[in-house]
């Protein structure tokens, strides 16, 4: 380990980025675990069961075993150096300027499209209540009071995201007991079908075969977008040394729980013929129980749902930008923080492109948001694997005595990284085989071409661009 390296980490660490340190470990913990709910699990898993049919169960599980994964192997990048940046600032320093220009970038259209599409779906959940109202104008209202909320403070970000959450939370916590209550005491008008033996009894666990299942891990995979949300506040923590391993830790309970957990109730309340794309499985479930209001109750979760993910964006969307800023990335003016020591005209700009979503989603037809999700997909998964691909060169450092050694280590090393890179891979090949997903990928070239023109701008007015401090990129020291 160099002395020249503790100085950088020291140097770029998070209490000297400026902000406000107001997410307490409540908070942290409880969008920990919002960020494992989601739409795609509300709305999605309805299309992925007809698709798979039980075996659905085991795909959240094998990529929710990857998703901790990548976790693991964030929270000892996390804890090696906590910044606001996260990924972005980990990609730029462990395989170069580039890198962390493209993540950075990535990272801030992932959340532009994902809150486009949410923004809309959360003003057509709202013509379930008040039809007459226009949806953009509710898409427009939802945008405005999120926007409001990013400005004025962390903490106020924080705390609703809180309730978000547990709103969400409660709902699956509600829709388990009662289905378990249903087949243990038969009660309810799905009492007389439902059995354990639903999972099995029609056409098998993997009705369809292995193959349909496995066409399904692009959506499984959308379903946790979000859960790597926790690195970006880092340099926001009251004690990220406390809060962040315990937000991670509690990973594998609230996929097992959530995820794992409601969608085998289900699955045993109602028999997986009974779900169709477009029908959330939870408004179904809750239908064929015969709950009294059970499909209002539910679209009210999801309409949280969707404003939890597009705060989530707006948050991360400005402080990413900031990050970009500060690294010579995007426009100084960026950089600035507000006298509420948020990064105002970050969040203002990615708000405004979300405005364009709402517009765009209002004018093309229904399959835009199949498209703008399958992008958000594909932008997510060159995150993960910048985030791996950054801790396997760490741990590399570390072996070789360049880097100091994190306080919250992956199990297994790099292992686990390789493992999760190669099944991200697998993933990606999948999206290409789909002829409706692959669109996304084309997306994606366009998007890769038009940042590597970006770059060769930015080295031409700025050379040092390309170096840290004088210092080649990390991936050919360590590498």
């Amino acid at each position: 380990m160099t002395s020249s390296k503790v100085t950088d980490a020291e140097a770029t660490g998070a209490p000297e980025e400026g902000y406000e340190r107001g997410l307490g470990s409540r908070q942290v913990q409880m969008i920990a675990i919002g960020g494992a709910i989601g739409v795609g699990l509300f709305l999605g898993a309805g299309a992925n069961i007809a698709k798979a049919g039980p075996s659905l169960i085991l795909m959240y599980a094998l990529a929710g075993a990857i998703v901790f994964f990548i976790m693991r192997a964030l929270g000892e990048l996390l804890l090696y150096r906590p910044v606001s940046g996260s990924f972005a600032e980990y990609s730029r320093e462990f395989l170069g300027p580039f890198f962390g220009y493209f993540t950075g970038w990535t990272y801030w259209l992932m959340w532009v499209v994902t809150c486009m599409a949410e923004l809309t779906a959360a003003a057509i959940y709202v013509d379930y209540w008040f039809s007459d109202i226009p949806r953009w104008v509710t898409a427009l209202v939802f945008t405005v009071i999120l926007f409001g909320v990013n400005l004025i403070s962390v903490k106020l970000f924080g705390e609703l995201e809180f309730w978000f959450s547990m709103v969400k939370v409660t709902a699956i916590i509600g829709m388990i007991v009662i289905g378990l209550g249903v087949l243990t005491f038969g009660f309810s008008n799905a009492g007389d079908t439902a059995s354990v033996t639903n999972l099995w009894a029609f056409d098998g666990f993997f009705p369809k075969g292995v193959g349909s299942s496995l066409m399904t891990l692009q959506g499984v995979m959308f379903a946790y977008l979000a859960v790597e949300l926790v690195g970006v506040t880092a340099g926001e923590s009251e004690n990220p040394e406390k809060t962040l391993p315990k937000a991670i830790n509690t990973l594998p309970w609230r996929i097992a729980l959530f995820y794992v957990g409601s969608l085998t109730v289900i699955l045993c309340v109602v028999k997986w013929t009974e779900f169709a794309d477009g029908v959330s499985p939870f408004v179904k479930a809750f239908g064929m129980i015969g709950i009294p209001a059970g499909a209002g109750i539910v679209n009210f979760v999801v309409l949280t749902a969707a404003l939890s993910s597009a705060n989530s964006g707006m948050y991360s969307t400005g402080r990413m930008l900031r990050n970009l800023s500060e690294s010579g990335e995007a426009p100084k003016v960026f950089a600035k923080l507000s006298s509420t020591k948020t990064p105002a005209l970050g969040i203002t700009v990615s708000m405004l492109f979300m405005c364009v979503g709402v517009v765009l989603n209002y004018v093309v037809p229904e399959k835009a948001f199949g498209y703008v999700t399958s992008v958000a997909t594909a932008a997510g998964i060159w995150t993960w694997l910048m985030i791996l691909i950054s801790h396997v060169l760490y741990r590399r450092a570390v072996v070789a005595g360049r880097l100091p050694a994190s306080s919250f280590p992956a199990p297994g090393g790099s292992v686990c990284s390789w493992i999760a890179i190669v099944f991200l891979l697998f993933v990606t090949g999948l999206i290409a085989y789909d002829s409706d997903a692959r669109v996304c990928l084309y997306v994606m070239a366009g998007w890769a071409a038009a940042l590597g023109i970006g770059w060769m701008i930015l080295k031409g007015r700025n050379p040092q661009i390309t170096a840290r401090g004088g210092e080649e990129p990390e991936l050919e020291k360590v590498g």
